[in-house]
């Protein structure tokens, strides 16, 4: 069985985890490394979350399982999955991958406070703002704190968007092996 291999990124809100998932993909297609990118905001995105629930782990971990059933179907190997928490859900996400051979590289976005307040206020158009801002503020001493040592930290703060990306591409070691990385 092949070695399946997962990217998990997470960070607080406006640590540009989206961003970065993005333009790691666009690195990785450049270099001809097959890949698959899930956006894991949207993944529990429903109203209103079952009562047994009520934080929609279960429904994360269906979709994210159904989503790679799909991409492993077509042949991908490589997964790159960004959701503010993944880096402290590896156990929820390898039981979403089915199991077998499994490589899980973690890297936290870090991005200062001001940085944060900034992207915020660019993202946020509607009355979700000043929330948005104090659970951010929160998740991130919860994430710097649970996130093991496994986890690569990558700060996002002045550096560009491909910078950032570079960082988290060469966490992976994807690069080094792209004749064997067709799927």
């Amino acid at each position: 069985m092949t070695t399946q291999e997962v990217l998990l990124i997470g960070g607080r809100a406006g640590s540009g985890k989206s961003t970065a998932g993005y333009e790691v993909s666009r690195l990785l297609r450049a270099a001809g490394v097959a890949h698959c990118l899930i956006e894991g905001d949207n993944l529990c995105e429903a109203h209103p979350m079952p009562a047994d629930d009520p934080h929609g782990t279960a429904m994360t971990e269906a979709n994210l399982a159904a989503l790679r059933a799909n991409y492993r179907g077509l042949g991908y190997r490589r997964l790159m999955y960004t959701n503010t928490v993944s880096v402290l859900e590896r156990d929820l996400v390898t039981r979403a991958m089915g199991g077998g051979p499994m490589r899980v590289i973690g890297v936290l976005l870090t991005a200062g406070d001001d940085t944060v307040r900034r992207r915020l206020a660019g993202r946020e158009r509607g009355s979700g703002f000043e929330e948005e801002l104090r659970r951010s503020t929160r998740g991130a001493r919860v994430l710097e704190r649970e996130s093991g040592d496994w986890v690569v930290r990558v700060p996002t703060d002045g550096r560009t968007v491909t910078e950032v990306a570079t960082e988290v591409v060469a966490a992976t070691g994807w690069l080094q092996d792209t004749a064997a990385s067709t799927t």
